[in-house]
């Protein structure tokens, strides 16, 4: 069965209204794929500091974030779902993905460049953004970034879906639009 790593940066968690477009997408992939999750914030995953760089200049790297930089590596599609923090995601997102971008795991160089090491040809992002801002808006800066560590990594292509203006419509108004939004990612799933 082929892989599917999902990331989940919802800090919220049971109110995240970003799992509640991811959780039957998840639920739809696991009937194909044998899914390796990530629950972020359930990890206490520190930023690099002084110590931790220090160490890990040495090769002193934590094991699960050795395990998962592997994971990653070798999934065949990864899902990430974080909601939309101050332009961009949640800080821990950002930690998670400083931990596994690991030299001669994620990505390694040809002595001109860095090389990616994953083979994950699809990524798809799930988040709900509280403004109506749209991807690919200046003010969006978390696609753009996931393509970047894309690149880095040799990820393909990052498909975003996104439900924007949650703050500011009804509840009935936010129900409609996370039925669309999970409409769309199961459709998507259909291929992924």
């Amino acid at each position: 069965m082929k892989s599917l790593v999902v990331i989940n940066a919802c800090v919220r968690q049971a109110d995240s209204r970003t799992l509640r477009i991811a959780d039957p997408i998840i639920a739809a992939l696991s009937e194909r794929y044998a899914v390796t999750r990530y629950n972020l914030p359930e990890m206490d995953i520190p930023p690099l500091n002084p110590d931790l760089f220090a160490r890990r200049g040495v090769g002193e790297i934590p094991e699960w974030a050795q395990e998962a930089a592997r994971a990653i590596a070798g999934a065949e599609c990864i899902l990430i779902a974080a909601p939309f923090w101050d332009m961009s995601f949640p800080a821990v997102l950002k930690c998670f993905i400083e931990h596994t971008s690991l030299f001669d795991v994620t990505f390694t160089d040809n002595g001109k460049t860095c090389v990616g090491l994953c083979k994950a040809p699809k990524v798809l992002y799930i988040t709900t953004r509280g403004m109506d801002i749209r991807t690919g808006d200046a003010r969006e800066q978390a696609t753009p970034y996931l393509k970047a560590i894309g690149s880095l990594w040799n990820l393909g292509e990052i498909t975003t879906i996104a439900a924007t203006n949650m703050d500011y419509i009804s509840p009935e108004e936010i129900d409609k639009k996370i039925s669309e939004a999970v409409s769309r990612g199961l459709e998507i799933a259909q291929s992924f």
